[in-house]
């Protein structure tokens, strides 16, 4: 193989690895053992990689990779842990998660352990450290959801018997404890914590390089707002706007778009994302469709702000009693496409389509209403047009009704950016 070719391939490698990492910080021999294996290979350009771009810390040993990511700007989107099909992680179930790691890590804990055991030491634990743990279904479930993700993780294996098995019919299990990997856990040792304001003074402060903390941004973010960064990054952004698009492209295969409100890197391949957006379900639909009506009730122009938000915050307001007609309209229009839950229940469906787009930071809740940010006009579905002749000669015929996924911001609400 020519020397050219062995070296992108070389690249296509890390890059490759890098990706997996951003998506899954936590990889182990006996979940994931070829990306682990890629992972490895690469190990030492992988850690320069995340440290000099995004300070974060690599961890790399014989059985796991562990990539140690620093605390979210405070304004980015909240994204708790969500396992499969059920409800987001809350306050109470990080409080679990934190005491099942604590009583795994407790002296004289063996390698085995059955799941009855851990969940009574876990209860023990919290009635030391007085949180409130009820036997109830529903405390039950947010228990089986922390142990859950401990699995998920590659933390704990499921040796005889099922945690699910536990959880219905109290069916006994045994569970083995991925010892190496279990420190590492936590972002970083609970030495001298006694309560959550020590905890929080060990946090760092998220502050560093304005470079480095605008590549995490644009990184792990899917929307990155004008208005909300400093000034430093702004400067950043529109000064080496080229460094950072090769940067971004070269080492995690992201595209960077920039406008004029806002930027994003996005991923052509559809992989590195947690949400997908558009998709299929009803409240990714609903959210498709409400976010293309509000536009239209309002058809906002270039440059349109929140009344009353001042100048720095584009988007539009739309009261809280249309955005409920709107999508009471939607509901009965679709009802029997949509999952009957929802339509039974239209203030569920409403509290889920807001909490995506503002997961997707392409909406936030106001008191009077719900804001769109103008990064919203990228999914409408494109206008039905016939091909001009340069089109046609190039090849390039407009499909009739594609909604883009990352292409290019709406130009009727996003200006380029100078």
């Amino acid at each position: 193989m020519p020397h050219g070719s062995t070296a992108q391939h070389e690249t296509a490698e890390r890059r490759m690895a890098a990706r997996t990492l951003l998506a899954q910080p936590v990889l182990t021999s006996h979940r994931q053992p070829d990306e682990l294996a890629l992972v490895r290979r690469h190990s030492v350009a992988l850690r320069s990689t995340f440290a000099k771009l995004l300070s974060y810390h690599l961890i790399v040993e014989t059985s796991f990779a562990r990539l140690v990511k620093t605390p979210p700007s405070p304004d980015s989107p909240l994204r708790p842990v969500q396992r499969g099909d059920s409800p987001p992680f809350t306050p109470q179930t990080y409080a679990l998660f934190s005491l099942a790691c604590a009583a795994l890590l407790t002296p004289g804990t063996g390698e085995w352990l059955l799941i009855s055991s851990l969940v009574e030491q876990v209860r023990a634990d919290a009635a030391s450290a007085g949180v409130e743990l009820r036997d109830t279904p529903s405390e039950n479930r947010r228990l089986v959801q922390a142990v859950g993700l401990l699995i998920d993780w590659g933390v704990l294996t499921e040796t005889d018997g099922s945690l699910s098995a536990w959880s219905e019919r109290r069916e006994e299990g045994v569970l083995q404890i991925h010892r190496p990997l279990l420190p590492h856990v936590l972002p970083r040792p609970l030495r001298n914590v006694t309560s959550l304001s020590d905890l929080a003074s060990q946090l760092p402060s998220g502050a560093s390089e304005p470079r480095r903390s605008l590549r995490r941004r644009l990184v792990e973010n899917p929307l990155v707002k004008r208005e909300e960064l400093p000034e430093d990054e702004r400067d950043v952004l529109s000064r080496e706007r080229s460094e950072l698009t090769r940067l971004l492209e070269e080492h995690f295969g992201l595209t960077l778009e920039v406008r004029a409100e806002g930027a994003l890197a996005y991923d052509t391949e559809g992989t590195l994302s947690d949400v997908a957006y558009p998709g299929p379900g009803t409240v990714r639909q609903a959210a498709l469709l409400l976010t293309d009506a509000l536009t239209d009730l309002g058809r906002p122009t270039v440059g349109h702000h929140v009344p009353g938000a001042g100048a720095d915050v584009p988007g539009l307001l739309t009261p809280w009693d249309t955005v409920r007609s709107e999508l009471d309209a939607l509901a009965s229009r679709y009802a029997k496409a949509w999952a009957g839950a929802y339509i039974a229940d239209p203030a569920r469906l409403q509290k889920e389509v807001v909490a995506l787009l503002e997961s997707m930071a392409l909406a936030c809740s106001l008191p009077e209403g719900l804001v769109l940010h103008p990064a919203a006009a990228r999914y409408r579905p494109q206008p039905h047009a016939q091909p001009t002749r340069t089109a046609r000669q190039r090849g390039n015929t407009p499909r009739a009704g594609a909604s883009p996924s990352g292409a290019l911001f709406a130009e009727s609400l996003l200006r380029e950016a100078l």
